[in-house]
């Protein structure tokens, strides 16, 4: 008996249909989007050449889907096979999640019709930083695609078509779950990079010492961890399943030390720098860091302790904070407090909120459908072991 199990639940629920309305609103705007131009439905201009779709679906999102990264590199590096019920979510989480932060790429590309030039090395600018993001994440999304092919082949697996291709698989997986380790990996760091090539622009608080990299990783981890916490916690609630509390209170032990981490580097950087003084300027990237801080430090005050890890609900807002805390660094880094110099100024438009909130919408229906139709989740009684 498999230790993962299909909902077999409706799926065409009213909540169901709500994202597909959502959906269907943001796909008018692509429509728009495609046939006009970038400037019929965003408001980017020339100091502003990225906004809440760059932002959200490559730089946050893909920081939000390393759940599957990081349950990698503890089940499959530190040997802790008792987290593997938990791959197969996170695995679907970190997919969907690639695979949406490509297509915003896409949508977001100026001449969009030209995108397979980042393809061909005669056409590549290799003195670029978002050149290798492009490459990571691409080859990333092909390796969670065939990281998560067991999971639909199980249920083919009468087939003997399924059977061979499940052969060849299991013999090449090592492999696939190697690359699905460095390339996260390489192009977080990159993201961080990237802010170390913009320079001034880039507020005080956030431009560390040439840390960005390192902590770019160790905030991807962070928010790998906690969305893992998170997407089990809701699904224990929405679906009416016990809470797989005993392991992710090991999660929230681990969390704990990368806060820490990732606290640590970042105020020894501040204060290397002498920047201390910036946290207290009450301006607007002063109130950022300080409310980014808080979320934070949250987290870390209620996982700190073995009972608030072993409790299902503080475990689910310490995750929520930690989410938010990542999201915001890097919200507040490349978009919020991001100064191009005088003359420029940059809010979203209507069309491009809800395009980032039907890409959110389509996210949720993927995996609802996953979830009720391929064994994805793991069975309560393994969860509960």
């Amino acid at each position: 008996m498999s230790e993962y199990v299909e909902l077999k639940r409706p799926l065409f629920t009213p909540f169901f249909m709500a994202l597909a309305l959502l959906v269907g609103l943001a796909v008018v705007f692509l429509a728009v989007r495609f046939v006009n131009g970038m400037g019929s439905v965003a408001n980017l201009n020339g100091g502003y050449s990225w906004g809440i779709w760059v932002v959200y679906d490559i730089v946050v999102g893909t920081a939000l889907a390393c759940g599957g990264y990081a349950l990698a590199v503890t089940v499959y590096v530190f040997n802790k096979g008792k987290y593997h019920p938990l791959i197969r979510p996170a695995l679907l989480t970190s997919l969907l999640g690639y695979g949406f932060a490509a297509f915003g790429a896409f949508v977001d590309m100026g001449r969009w019709w030209q995108f397979y030039n980042l393809f061909l090395p005669w056409q590549m600018n290799f003195h670029s930083v978002m050149l290798e993001v492009g490459l990571c994440v691409s080859a990333y999304v092909m390796v969670l695609s065939i990281e998560f092919l067991p999971t639909i082949l199980q249920r083919f697996r009468a087939q003997a078509l399924a059977q061979r291709i499940e052969s060849v698989l299991s013999r090449a997986l090592f492999f696939v779950i190697a690359l699905g380790i460095l390339l996260p990996t390489m192009h977080q760091s990159s993201l961080g990079s990237f802010l170390i090539a913009m320079g001034w622009k880039v507020h005080p608080l956030w431009q560390t010492l040439h840390f960005q990299p390192l902590l770019a990783v160790l905030s991807a981890f962070t928010m790998g961890f906690a969305i893992v916490v998170l997407e089990s916690s809701l699904a224990a609630a929405a679906f009416r399943r016990a809470p797989e509390t005993p392991l992710l209170a090991g999660l929230g032990r681990i969390i704990v030390g990368l806060i820490v981490a990732f606290l640590v580097i970042r105020f020894a950087a501040i204060l290397w720098q002498g920047k201390l003084g910036r946290i207290f300027a009450f301006d607007l990237g002063s109130l950022m860091f300080l409310i980014e801080t808080a979320l934070f430090a949250y987290p870390l005050a209620v996982l700190i302790s073995p009972r608030g890890r072993r409790n299902a609900k503080k475990l689910l807002y310490a995750a929520a904070s930690m989410v938010l805390a990542g999201a915001l660094y890097r919200f507040d880094a490349f978009l919020i407090t991001f100064d191009p110099g005088p003359g420029y100024s940059y809010f979203p438009a209507f069309p491009e909120s809800m395009v980032t909130v039907g890409t959110v919408a389509a996210e949720i229906m993927a995996y609802l459908y996953f979830v009720k139709k391929f064994p994805v989740l793991p069975r309560e009684e393994h969860a509960a072991a």
